[in-house]
């Protein structure tokens, strides 16, 4: 009976903490939004039509991999969001990789979009300049 209280209180704790986790870096990625992305793309993150393509709802977001890779890299010639193409550019910001994460989990989960998955900084380590 103690053995299944322990682990009980044990996975509970980590859902606990990963979902502490989440929170903590949503708002660190909302201080960076605020500081690097809210000039273009707005704090209802939705762009300008046509010039700055929009992060809310936007089905860009779909492809994790390429969402982080456009924030750590920047993006150069044409994308389609929501079926409208954009032919400008984003360079990079200059975010350490702990910093890309947090800046992803917020735009994932804010003005309607909702991942089910964390970026780490493991993950945005991973992703090579390679263009996509």
């Amino acid at each position: 009976q103690r053995m299944k209280i322990t682990l009980l209180f044990f996975f509970l704790s980590t859902i606990a903490f990963a979902q502490q986790s989440l929170e903590d870096s949503y708002e660190r990625g909302k201080l960076l939004y605020d500081d690097f992305c809210v000039r273009c793309h707005l704090p209802n993150g939705l762009g300008e039509s046509g010039l700055v393509p929009p992060l809310a709802k936007a089905d860009f977001l779909d492809n994790i991999k390429a969402t982080v890779h456009s924030i750590k890299y920047g993006i150069y010639g044409p994308i389609t969001v929501n079926g409208v193409e954009y032919n400008g550019s984003m360079s990079p910001m200059g975010l350490d990789d702990d910093e890309i994460a947090d800046v992803t989990n917020f735009i994932l989960n804010s003005w309607g979009n909702t991942s089910d998955v964390m970026i780490d900084e493991k993950y945005v380590k991973k992703i090579s300049e390679v263009k996509l």
